[in-house]
């Protein structure tokens, strides 16, 4: 258990060993300081447990040092036990702040048990201070007086009280003393002598009280006059009027040490509470930081949670917005599907037609031959012959029609792969025929390489989707124009043809989905819109310009490290 540490204040070495044995032998740790001044400065770094002190002490009595103490929060609760052996003690050292009182001369065990007491009743702090506690200190007196016997005499008086005291001769060195004490160093009160026969006391006065003008409420100095013995109305109010706080007579130093103790001590209260109102504003801005920062801290949470649902829904709706465009996507191309169907059923009925006529003359003509003369005979095998041949032309047509309809079933494959592009363009022209019949007709330049890296859709899907629009936009037909060409980092197929062309206004549009130009119920508006979607997919583009015969000109570029990737 750590010992409780005492502070014995006590001049006398004598008593001050005796005490320490005393005290020692019971079990506290003793620290001892042999005057008030020296106890202040040992308060200001170290707090014991309690303090004795006696009360006759040189410079500052006991009583003063324990009201120096109240003055202060960091000692304003200290348990003081006060020892004298002068009558009277009690009175004044329990009117001064002291908790108990007892006489040099009390039984020494009587002693011990009033510090045990005192002890007991001691209220436990954190580290011995609390809210606003500061390093006590002394007040700072400038005495400004010409005479260096009254100097001597007014710093003995003010040192009594435990006041550092600077002594100075004249206006010179009061100035140079009051520049020089600026900061935490600054006077509390200056004393003048009004009359002074070395200088004017009032002007100097009035310089002195300037020094003051434009420093916060509570900051400045009080200033002191120091006049004759009954100083006449007409001289008090040049002293006032000169910034003078208070005039004493010069043979009243009672008086003046009364007056200068009463300020300081009020000064330092002052600066106590303002010390505790700062810390507590300190505390509440503190508080009121944390709070904001909670709050602050509380929004980011809240933002966070918001900001992750607003992303769920984010990718619930981007998933669903992808299923409804594959979905589309595919009912286009069942559209277009329906429509190629149509057209290539078209293209196998004519010959299937033709080979079914045929088919039957060919079965009368072998019917007849028996019964037939040998002339007949003959001409009817020929005949027979020449429909076979017939037959064989639109089976052939057939199996044409067929093999690029296989051709053209790569459509989903989603693999990219090396591509003949003349060979994929043939097919989609072979498939399309329906709709280019006679009147329109198709030329090719393919000067760009014969094989690129791309998926079938590429070449089938958007070139399909291209020439069908091509097709349906010169109903009285005209010219469509494929084109390919290559630069070291790009490829190209331009479709360009006669028909009227795209309008300015509509050209941002064309690939929006759904958006048309046909009549209601023959186009579904998709065709663009997939064909711009597959472009993008190989990092290409898709544009639309102006062909040079004045109808559309679209042009498919695939960047070659994109496709090959």
């Amino acid at each position: 258990m750590v010992p409780a540490q005492i502070l014995l204040v006590e001049d006398s070495e004598t008593q001050a060993l005796e005490l320490r044995l005393l005290l020692e032998a019971h079990g506290f740790a003793v620290e001892r300081c042999p005057s008030a001044e020296t106890a202040l400065d040992h308060l200001n770094h170290s707090q014991p447990d309690l303090v004795v002190a006696d009360y006759h002490l040189p410079g500052m009595n006991g009583d003063e040092l324990i009201r120096q103490m109240r003055l202060s929060l960091r000692t304003r609760a200290l348990p003081v036990l006060m020892l004298t052996g002068g009558s009277g003690g009690e009175r004044q050292g329990l009117e001064s702040g002291a908790d108990a009182y007892l006489p040099k001369s009390a039984d020494r065990d009587l002693m011990i048990l009033r510090i045990r007491a005192l002890l007991r009743e001691r209220r436990p702090t954190s580290d011995g201070e609390g809210p606003g506690a500061a390093a006590f200190r002394r007040g700072r007196i400038l005495v400004i007086d010409g005479s260096a016997t009254y100097r001597t005499f007014l710093a003995g008086v003010m040192g009594q009280d435990g006041h550092h005291v600077t002594s100075v001769d004249g206006p010179e060195a009061a100035l140079a003393a009051l520049d020089a004490a600026a900061g935490d160093e600054a006077f509390d009160c200056v004393t003048v002598d009004l009359l002074g026969h070395a200088y004017d006391g009032l002007a100097l006065c009035r310089v002195i009280s300037q020094r003051r003008t434009g420093q916060a409420a509570g900051a400045g100095f009080h200033l002191v006059g120091i006049a004759g013995s009954d100083p006449a109305k007409d001289f008090l109010v040049e002293a006032y009027a000169a910034g003078a706080d208070d005039v004493v007579s010069k043979t009243d130093a009672e008086v003046l040490a009364l007056r200068v103790r009463g300020f300081v001590r009020r000064r330092l209260l002052e600066e106590d509470d303002r010390r505790i109102a700062g810390q507590f504003g300190e505390r509440e801005r503190a508080v009121e930081r944390a709070r904001a920062e909670a709050e602050a801290a509380e929004s980011r949470a809240r933002l966070a949670d918001a900001l992750e649902r607003a992303n769920r829904d984010l990718a619930d709706a981007n998933r669903q917005l992808t299923e409804a465009q594959s979905k589309l996507v595919q009912a286009a191309k069942m559209a277009s599907l329906g429509e190629l169907v149509a057209g290539i059923a078209h293209e196998i009925n004519n010959p299937l037609a033709f080979i079914l006529a045929h088919q039957g003359t060919v079965e009368r003509l072998l019917g007849e031959l028996p019964d037939a003369a040998p002339e007949a005979a003959a001409r009817a095998i020929d005949k027979a012959r020449q429909r076979v041949g017939s037959m064989r032309m639109g089976l052939t047509r057939i199996q044409d029609l067929v093999l690029n309809l296989r051709k053209f079933s790569r459509l989903d494959e989603g693999e990219r792969a090396l591509v003949n592009v003349p060979e994929a363009i043939e097919t989609v022209l072979a498939l399309i025929q329906h709709k280019l019949g006679d009147r329109i007709t198709v030329e090719r330049s393919f000067a760009g390489r014969p094989e690129i890296h791309c998926t079938p859709a590429l070449l089938n899907q958007v070139v399909m989707n291209i020439l069908g629009n091509a097709a349906d936009a010169m109903p009285k037909g005209g010219t469509i124009r494929i084109t390919t060409q290559s630069s070291p980092d790009l490829d190209e197929i331009q479709i360009s043809d006669t028909g009227p062309g795209i309008p300015d206004t509509l050209r941002e549009k064309i690939f929006e989905p759904f958006f048309t130009t046909k009549p209601v119920g023959s186009g579904t508006g998709l065709g663009l819109a997939i064909a711009y979607s597959v472009v993008q997919a190989h990092s290409g583009s898709l544009t639309v310009e102006t062909a040079p015969g004045g109808g559309a000109c679209f042009v498919i570029g695939i960047p070659r490290q994109a496709a090959s990737a």
